[in-house]
């Protein structure tokens, strides 16, 4: 995932957490733009952290990563306000695209008329 986000031509800063309490804790040190997040962490599940992140920051943009991608989770993010749910084996390569797309529309909302 690194990588794949060092090669998207965008200004950015990359924070990885490695479980639960990590996330909470960079989640916690200030605003996110975007958080790819998993279902599946060590600590609590990513559902109990899109909670968190809704509660914190209701404006940040969630893209959940999973290979989970039954419509129970689906459903279940959708409802706590993941703007994607993308199935690891198959969307993956989506990634850059929707980083790409929510910075230009940033930068599109920024500049005065």
């Amino acid at each position: 995932m690194i990588s794949l986000l060092e090669e998207v031509d965008v200004p950015k800063q990359i924070c990885i957490a490695s479980d639960y309490y990590k996330a909470q804790e960079q989640l916690s040190a200030g605003p996110q733009d975007i958080v790819l997040l998993d279902i599946n962490m060590p600590g609590k599940n990513g559902i109990e952290l899109l909670k968190y992140i809704r509660e914190k920051q209701a404006d940040a943009e969630v893209v959940m990563l999973t290979n989970h991608s039954d419509g129970y989770y689906r459903d279940q993010c959708t409802e706590l306000g993941a703007r994607y749910f993308l199935d690891k084996s198959n969307d993956f390569s989506l990634v850059p695209e929707i980083v790409i797309a929510y910075c230009q529309k940033n930068i599109e909302n920024s500049q005065p008329e």
